[in-house]
């Protein structure tokens, strides 16, 4: 089973590009692209889907399996692992200023912090938050079927 763990914060629109590029196709992205702030990466398929939200959006050119875009005014990002093990979405909240949600794996982590979305600290709060919420249904399931061991329900 993989890890995962749930991401809920404020980021800005250009570091959750820079976590697409290092995630999807950092070795071949032209030198040109990576450094276009407005060029987005974005691929189609059952799996692993790149989507950018945006008022205006253009196709620029197409390298294995993803298209990169030139977009303005983006309102979301959705992004899926080829694995289907990391599911992030990105939404404006004014500006260039949005809040990411979903779950990632440990490797999306990796790119995460690299990419400066997460610091090492948000990483080690989520775990917290995320572990004290997996002992708090561990906890209610264990009500559940336990009962008090003499037949009578809980109250």
């Amino acid at each position: 089973m993989v890890a995962l763990l749930k991401v809920d914060k404020e980021v800005s629109l250009d570091k959750f590009r820079k976590f697409l590029i290092m995630s999807t196709c950092k070795s071949f992205i032209p030198e040109e692209y990576e450094r276009d702030f407005l060029v987005f990466p974005e691929r189609y398929g059952e799996k692993g889907v790149i989507y950018v939200e945006a008022a205006d959006k253009y196709t620029l050119d197409k390298a294995r399996d993803i298209t990169f875009v030139r977009v303005k005014d983006v309102l979301g990002v959705i992004y899926e692992s080829k694995s289907g093990n990391t599911y992030l979405r990105w939404r404006q909240t004014r500006g260039k200023s949005g809040r990411i949600t979903g779950h990632a794996s440990t490797n999306a982590l990796v790119n995460l912090i690299a990419a400066g979305v997460l610091s090492e600290e948000d990483v080690r709060d989520l775990q917290a938050i995320s572990g004290a919420a997996e002992g708090e249904d561990k906890e209610k399931a264990g009500e559940g079927e336990s009962g008090t061991g003499n037949g009578e329900a809980k109250s």
